[in-house]
Order: structure tokens, then C-alpha cells, then sequence
């Protein structure tokens, strides 16, 4: 009979390294948005759901609704040890909360998180666009390059270099476009 190797299954129990504040990103099941952000409300969390006003059609008309502006996502701010990642996770309506395990969470910068709380708390229109980076394929939605397929190369505050190549020849030309008259192709 061959020996066993004996593993050593010594685990720290007691580990909880000191957790950083940062704002966190909690992955909801469907249409739970709402429900998740009322509990942890009450659970003392501070959490955002940034939403926005969407028309939808139905037999009687149209009508303006309020939705979560990234659909299955809330953002809470809080440092988050061991007992309040089980305090989220147990919470109704709550999948995970976005990281590699409980000690290695991801966060999204404060940065972000306040730009995002400026776009829904103006009075500009403002709705949710697919992400694109720089060397994505892209199309042109409208106006006199509709239709048009590219590479997004860069974009600015309102503006986008949109670049067009003709791959046999081994030439390109750039043109300045608004960044919501292009989707990834």
C-alpha cells in the first residue's frame, strides 16, 4: 500500500486583512437593481444605482420610465472585510460582488463614480453606450458617413478620431466625429 502524502490543511481562520474603502461593484439578478440597493440602504450601506429615463410604447401610448443605467449593477461604497462581503452576498437579489474572492474585490474609481453622479443629476440627456476603446471596430449611426466602418482610434470629451483604411493600398484617412453618432461594428 503506497503511503499518502499528508497535505497540510492548516487554514488561518482568523484572516481578515484590513479592508480599503473604495466603491465596489455588486452584481444583481435581473430586475433586482431596486431591491438590492432598498436593503442595503436600510442595512446602513451606501450604495448608488444611477438610473435613467427611458420611453417605452405600449397599447395605450408611449410613457417615460425610470431604469438602472447599467442594468444588473449597484455601486456601494464601503471597505469591505470578511463579515460585509457575507452581509451583501446573503442579501435578496444579490449574485456576487465583482472581484477574483471575498480579500480581492474589484473597485472602480472614485473618478468615475462622481462622473457618472454629475451625468445623472444634470439636465443633459444622457443613456447608456456601448464601451469602445481605442482600435475597436466601429460603425457610423447617421449623418453623411452612415453606414460607414472604421477603427475608433481616440476620443476626446464629445468627439472621437474615426479612421477608415483601404487595406491594399496601405492607406487611412481620419475623420473627427461626435462619439454617439459610432457603435462597435
Amino acid at each position: 500500500m503506497a503511503a499518502r502524502a499528508e497535505r497540510n490543511l492548516d487554514y488561518d481562520l482568523e484572516y481578515d486583512p484590513a479592508p480599503m474603502s473604495g466603491w465596489h461593484v455588486i452584481w444583481t439578478r435581473s430586475n433586482c437593481e431596486s431591491l438590492v440597493t432598498e436593503q442595503l440602504q436600510r442595512k446602513g450601506y451606501d450604495v448608488f444605482l444611477p438610473m435613467v429615463t427611458e420611453w417605452t410604447k405600449n397599447e395605450s401610448g408611449r410613457y417615460a420610465i425610470r431604469v438602472p443605467m447599467f442594468r444588473s449593477y449597484v455601486f456601494v461604497y464601503q471597505a469591505i472585510g470578511r463579515h460585509e462581503y457575507l452581509d451583501i452576498c446573503k442579501t435578496r437579489g444579490v449574485v456576487t460582488i465583482l472581484g477574483q474572492r471575498w480579500d480581492r474585490l474589484a473597485s472602480v474609481e472614485e473618478e468615475q463614480i462622481e462622473s457618472i453622479r454629475l451625468a445623472v443629476h444634470s439636465s443633459l440627456p444622457c443613456r447608456p453606450y456601448p464601451y469602445l476603446k481605442a482600435g475597436d471596430p466601429v460603425r457610423i449611426l447617421r449623418g453623411a458617413l452612415a453606414n460607414a466602418e472604421g477603427v475608433f482610434v481616440k476620443s476626446d470629451e464629445s468627439s472621437g478620431l474615426f479612421v477608415i483604411s483601404i487595406d491594399l493600398l496601405q492607406r487611412s484617412i481620419a475623420v473627427q466625429m461626435d462619439c454617439m453618432d459610432v457603435a462597435p461594428a
